[in-house]
């Protein structure tokens, strides 16, 4: 098939996608252990010449079962369509999860989306997937579901990096650390966040630094601070320094506010992804105006120097556009 295909759920598959290589999982962040999982995919699907298909879940279940959304999510949906495209897959099935869906029985899960919906041709996962109610549907029971109703299964042992798994945990805790060469060592590519341009206090622009703030979402878990970044508008790929965290200011639930270079253009409603390619420094208070004024052209100037120096982590970089 040609061009990438995303689907909200599975009530209308078309035709194309039937009878796919399916990987499922929730698949947070799409780290080098997933993408191990994708080339399985990927080569198996090709091997048989049928599309390769991601399956996956939104929101995290852990978010649904909680009083309010906590989690400090690495990717959302429209992340995970970016990097399974820039992957070489064929398409991504986005499923509605609820309490409800948690309700699903493993066997039935089973029949009315791999069998029914998609009539798959074989399914892979990781050696970690659960599903259905309560968490029955264990590997080895979707490896005997598949020998009951046809379908191959190839459950894949998790990556190593150094002593411990990769994990989505893993790079979580590496961001909150401010880590970020870490933890892009992990996933494989310069994280990145995406958000619309929304409104702030105006106070960068008062002090001579326009920022384009994102809302950052519940549970956000990045280390507050200053980081060099690059940043996709549309076609056009930009370098600028951004800071998480106001500690002068209101500092509940703070935007991640990018001050682009160079850049004079009112971009408010307009959708931007911003990668970060280094660590500044972290979050400090200053005892005025002037103090601050001058360590953001400090800051200005240290991230000049980070991304002069940055390199993409891996093709996956350059497939994303966050390099020419």
């Amino acid at each position: 098939m040609t061009g990438f295909t995303r689907l909200a759920g599975l009530d209308q598959v078309p035709e194309a996608l039937k009878g796919a290589m399916v990987a499922i999982g929730n698949f947070d962040g799409c780290h080098r252990g997933h993408q191990h999982v994708f080339m399985a995919l990927k080569a198996r699907a090709r091997e048989l010449g049928v599309p390769a298909l991601v399956l996956t879940f939104e929101p995290h279940p852990r978010d649904v079962f909680a009083p309010e959304p906590f989690m400090f999510r690495l990717t959302y949906a429209d992340q995970k369509a970016r990097l399974a495209e820039a992957l070489g897959l064929d398409g991504i099935v986005v499923m509605p999860f609820s309490r409800e869906f948690s309700q699903i029985e493993a066997e039935d899960f089973v029949t009315r989306f791999l069998v029914d919906a998609l009539a798959v041709k074989g399914v892979e996962v990781g050696a970690d997937f659960h599903f259905g109610y309560q968490r029955k549907g264990t590997p080895d029971f979707l490896r005997d579901a598949g020998a009951r109703h046809g379908f191959g299964v190839d459950i894949l042992d998790m990556l190593d990096e150094g002593d411990d798994h990769i994990s989505s945990s893993r790079i979580r805790t590496a961001l909150g650390e401010g880590d970020v060469t870490g933890a892009s060592q992990l996933l494989g590519y310069h994280w990145f966040l995406g958000g619309t341009v929304v409104k702030g206090d105006q106070r960068g622009r008062e002090l001579g630094f326009p920022t384009a703030n994102i809302a950052s979402p519940t549970g956000f878990g990045l280390l507050q601070g200053v980081y060099a970044v690059r940043v996709r508008l549309g076609d056009r790929l930009l370098d600028g320094v951004a800071s998480y965290g106001k500690p002068m200011f209101n500092n509940e639930r703070p935007p991640f506010e990018t001050w682009i270079f160079d850049f004079d253009e009112q971009i408010y409603g307009q959708y931007l992804e911003v990668a970060l390619l280094g660590h500044v420094r972290g979050q400090l208070k200053f005892k005025g105006l002037d103090e601050l004024i001058a360590a953001v052209n400090r800051d200005a100037t240290q991230a000049r120097k980070h991304l002069q120096l940055a390199v993409p982590v891996s093709e996956l970089d350059k497939k994303l556009k966050f390099f020419r």
